[in-house]
């Protein structure tokens, strides 16, 4: 899977999350969850669940605390990916 792929997957399970869809429209691997896309820390947390779910993977604490930005997040999920 390339990082257009994890891109538009990760887009789809943020889209309920966000309160700014100007942000979520014009997304890029810059774009900060809670800055510019207004998605609330608790919210945070559910992605990072539904994120474990969709692509088959744990994330751990500190990663979970790591996840602010897009580009985080491809980081980590492409990570987790290469492990299994």
């Amino acid at each position: 899977m390339d990082r257009q792929e994890l891109t538009a997957r990760l887009k789809v399970i943020i889209k309920p999350f966000v309160t700014n869809m100007d942000a979520y429209d014009n997304l890029t691997e810059e774009t900060d969850f809670i800055k510019d896309l207004n998605i609330n820390s608790a919210n945070l947390v559910d992605i990072v669940l539904d994120l474990e779910e969709n692509f088959n993977i744990v994330i751990d604490n500190i990663d979970m605390e790591r996840m602010l930005d897009v580009k985080t997040a491809l980081e980590i999920i492409e990570t987790k990916l290469a492990e299994k």
